[in-house]
C-alpha cells in the first residue's frame, strides 16, 4: 500500500478563480481520511487532482514514493469511486467489475476469482449475470465498489459515492465501507458534505471552506476541540449553539455576560479568557451540554438560567427544544421524560466545562 502527500497544492481556473488554496495534508498508508467541507469548497476538485483527473496549477502530489504530478491516472495505481456510479449500462455486473483487469491483460481465471471474491465481500454474487438497469442504487453503488475492489489498488478514492442513495442505505453503505476497510487495510481518501459520513467513517478528518483546510484531526478531536467558529458550527448534528456576549468580573470570578443571562466560566477557562475582560466573545454550547434545570443533570461545571421554550421537536429517543432568552436563541437535546410546553418558561443548566469560547473577528478558538 501506500501514503498520499498533499503538498502546497493550488488550483485555479481560466477565470482566474482560486479553488484550492495552498492545501497541505497526508493520508498515512491504510489510513481512512476524510475531505469534508461544504460544497464549492475544493474537495472534490484535490480528489480529482490526486486520480490525475483535474491539472495541478502547482504543488506536488506523491502517492507512495513517486511524485505523480504527470503521471497519467492509469500509472498512478488508484481506484476511483463516483457517485453517480459511472457503470456500463450495456455490460453485466461481471463484465463492469472485470472491465479494468481485461485492459490489463489478467488472466481469465484470476479475473473470474477476483470478481467472485469481490462480489461475495458485497453480497452481490447473484447479481453478475445482471446489468446495471436492472438493480437498486444500493447493488449499483456495490458494483462500483467491486469494480475498484478488483484491482488491488494502492489507493482508493471517494468522491460523495453515497449522496444518491435513500438515508437508510446510506447508514448501510457506511458501515460496508468501514468493514472493506478493515479488511483491505488500503489507503483510502473519501470526499462528502455530510458531517456525518465524515464523523463516523474517518481515522482523520480534514476539515475545508473556500478552498482553504481550517482544520486536521481525529473525528472526536475535531468535535470536541474545533479550531474556529466555522468548524465548530459545520461538525455536530444538531448544530452548536452560539451566544454572543463579553467576559465579566462577576463575584469574585470571571463570568461570561450576554446582556439577559449571566453565567460563571469554569476556573479552567481563565487563563484562555482573562484578556477579554469587557471585550466581545462568543460562547459555543453543543445540544447535549444543555439540561433541563429540573432534574439532575451531568453537567460538571453547572450553571443556570431563565429561558423560553419556543418549540418541541420529536425524534422518538430524544426530543429537540429550541429555547430563546431575549437575545439568544439555544437548541437543547432532551429526553422525553417530562418536556417542557410551548411557551413555558424553562431554567436550563448548562455545563460550563464543555462551553467554547471564540474571538469574533478571527473565529478563532479561545478555549
Amino acid at each position: 500500500m501506500a501514503k498520499v502527500v498533499v503538498q502546497d497544492l493550488n488550483k485555479y481556473y481560466d477565470n482566474g478563480f482560486h479553488a484550492v488554496k495552498t492545501v497541505n495534508f497526508v493520508a498515512e498508508d491504510k489510513e481512512f481520511v476524510v475531505l469534508v467541507g461544504p460544497s464549492g469548497c475544493g474537495k472534490s476538485t484535490i480528489l480529482r487532482m490526486i486520480a490525475g483527473l483535474e491539472e495541478i496549477s502547482s504543488g506536488n502530489i506523491w502517492i507512495g514514493d513517486n511524485l505523480v504530478n504527470k503521471t497519467l491516472p492509469k500509472d498512478r495505481d488508484i481506484a476511483m469511486v463516483f457517485q453517480n456510479y459511472a457503470l456500463y449500462p450495456h455490460m453485466t455486473v461481471f463484465e463492469n467489475m472485470a472491465f479494468a483487469l481485461k485492459l490489463r491483460k489478467d488472466p481469465k481465471d484470476v479475473i473470474k476469482q477476483k470478481v467472485q471474491h469481490a462480489a461475495e465481500m458485497l453480497g452481490i454474487q447473484n447479481n453478475l449475470k445482471n446489468r446495471p438497469g436492472q438493480l437498486s442504487g444500493g447493488q449499483r453503488q456495490r458494483v462500483a465498489l467491486g469494480r475498484a475492489i478488483v484491482r488491488n489498488p494502492k489507493v482508493f478514492l471517494f468522491d460523495e459515492p453515497l449522496s444518491n442513495l435513500d438515508a437508510k442505505l446510506r447508514v448501510q453503505m457506511r458501515a460496508e465501507i468501514v468493514k472493506l476497510h478493515q479488511q483491505l487495510e488500503n489507503t483510502m481518501i473519501y470526499v462528502t458534505h455530510d458531517q456525518v459520513e465524515a464523523m463516523t467513517m474517518a481515522d482523520k478528518i480534514v476539515v475545508m471552506k473556500d478552498g482553504i483546510i481550517h482544520q486536521i484531526a481525529s473525528p472526536l478531536e475535531v468535535y470536541n476541540h474545533p479550531a474556529n467558529m466555522f468548524v465548530a458550527g459545520f461538525i455536530g448534528s444538531p448544530a452548536i449553539n452560539m451566544a454572543t456576549g463579553k467576559i465579566v468580573s462577576h463575584d469574585n470570578a470571571l463570568a461570561f455576560d450576554s446582556g439577559d443571562f449571566i453565567v460563571k466560566l469554569h476556573s479552567d477557562q481563565f487563563n484562555a479568557l482573562k484578556g477579554y475582560i469587557n471585550k466581545p466573545v462568543v460562547m459555543g454550547i453543543r445540544p447535549e451540554d444543555i439540561y433541563d434545570a429540573r432534574f439532575d443533570s451531568m453537567a460538571d461545571s453547572p450553571q443556570s438560567f431563565m429561558t423560553t421554550c419556543d418549540l418541541v421537536e420529536p425524534l422518538g429517543n430524544e426530543y429537540h427544544v429550541i429555547l430563546k432568552t431575549a437575545n439568544a436563541e439555544f437548541t437543547a437535546r432532551f429526553d422525553p421524560k417530562e418536556l417542557p410546553k410551548v411557551g413555558q418558561k424553562l431554567e436550563v443548566t448548562i455545563d460550563m466545562l464543555k462551553a467554547h469560547f471564540f474571538d469574533p473577528e478571527s473565529e478563532i478558538s479561545l478555549y
